[in-house]
């Protein structure tokens, strides 16, 4: 582990200067500068001052634990075929309930439609990739067409349908997780 460079990443993160830093750990902007660069190795009290400036504990700081997945294989995407609404829901993210947002693929048959969506505190985000569908919005309602996309704060009922002839693909994304 580099410490230095875990220590500029958890800086950067948090917006603070390493003037601020230093501030904050009663140390130098100097040290910081030279810790972060991988020129000097701090003592455990100093690191213990670092690190509680930076939000964290040591344990937490040097937990080896794996980190969060970056590439999320097709294969381990989750479907669910809803008959009775005429659509399949493909869950991209496994685990995207305990993240910032839920990326969905919503494969909509011909007269289909999502289940609706009660308000949540969010928003909500499409990009159509194939076919034609209406969003509705409270009681308002969009044509969206291939190439089109959406962006809503999630304080109505919504749901999307398909009234066309073919099937629609949309890319559909709700931040806090909400499907």
């Amino acid at each position: 582990m580099d410490v230095g460079e875990k220590v500029k990443n958890l800086r950067l993160k948090m917006g603070l200067t390493q003037e601020e830093l230093a501030e904050r750990s009663d140390l130098t902007k100097g040290f910081i500068s030279q810790l972060e660069r991988g020129n000097t190795s701090p003592s455990v009290d100093t690191m213990t001052h670092i690190v509680r400036a930076l939000g964290t504990n040591l344990a937490e700081f040097f937990s080896e634990t794996a980190s969060e997945p970056i590439i999320y294989p097709n294969h381990e995407a989750i479907s669910m075929l809803d008959d009775c609404l005429g659509h399949t829901m493909h869950f991209l993210i496994g685990n995207a309930q305990k993240l910032d947002m839920e990326p969905v693929l919503l494969e909509g048959n011909p007269k289909g439609r999502s289940k609706a969506y009660d308000p949540f505190e969010g928003q909500s985000f499409g990009y159509v990739l194939e076919g034609s569908l209406i969003l509705h919005i409270g009681n308002r309602s969009f044509v969206l067409n291939k190439g089109d996309s959406f962006y809503f704060e999630a304080d109505g009922p919504f749901y999307i349908d398909n009234q066309g002839k073919e099937s629609g693909k949309l890319l559909w994304i709700l931040s806090p997780p909400y499907f």
